[in-house]
């Protein structure tokens, strides 16, 4: 199974993939930082530089995941069809 779920595009998250180069997804309440890094960088073929995560209040967990400089984040979302 799939720690990495969807994308989040929120007003927050598309601020943080033009200004920071991050992107934000909600993950499975039992992955591990390291478990999304390496996730995210055999599936989308990227350099990861780091993982902050973030549980809410009402259960969901979010990672945000910033990439290198010379990947730009807004590649991935093309990618993935969020922008």
């Amino acid at each position: 199974m799939s720690m990495i779920k969807y994308p989040l595009s929120t007003e927050k998250a598309v601020r943080l993939m033009q200004a920071e180069n991050k992107l934000c997804f909600v993950v499975d309440r039992k992955s591990t930082k390291a478990g999304i890094k390496s996730e995210f960088e055999k599936t989308y073929g990227v350099k990861v530089i780091s993982v902050n995560t973030y549980t809410s209040h009402d259960g969901r967990k979010r990672a945000y995941i910033r990439l290198s400089a010379d990947t730009p984040a807004i590649d991935i979302a093309t990618r993935l069809g969020l922008m």
